[in-house]
């Protein structure tokens, strides 16, 4: 199939099968006018790429995971400790995100939000405001 019958199939942009090609995570046959080839399988990787991408998993990760699943001599453990070890990073990025946006709502709240120009939020992106939040 070509890439946009591959695309349709796996749920994966061609810009992004491309991207992932020049990774090396996948490898599409080549006709004999050199245009790419996509089998089942390419599918299939497309497909796990995909739904490791919808957990968050960084490419790097999606990397070993995939080495992974075509190793049939894997062990799951190593899976389940790179599964949990996405879950721990997973829980600080929120926790980063939850006392970003309490900052920003500490900001927002302090702004008069009227017509005049003072702006806590744009002090403090500025550099200049000093305002403390609990």
């Amino acid at each position: 199939m070509n890439i946009g019958e591959a695309a349709a199939a796996s749920g994966v942009s061609a810009k992004m099968i491309r991207h992932y090609e020049t990774l090396g995570l996948i490898q599409p046959q080549r006709r004999k006018n050199n245009y790419r080839a996509y089998t089942e399988q390419n599918v299939a990787v497309l497909r796990f790429i995909r739904h490791a991408r919808d957990l968050a998993f960084p490419l790097s990760e999606v990397k070993r995971l995939l080495g992974l699943w075509r190793d049939e001599t894997r062990q799951s453990s190593e899976v389940r400790r790179i599964a949990l070890s996405h879950v721990e990073a997973l829980e600080d990025k929120a926790r980063s995100l939850r006392a970003v946006a309490d900052s920003l709502r500490h900001l927002a709240l302090n702004c008069q939000g009227n017509e005049r120009p003072e702006c806590p939020i744009l002090e403090h992106m500025e550099g200049k405001a000093d305002v403390h939040h609990h």
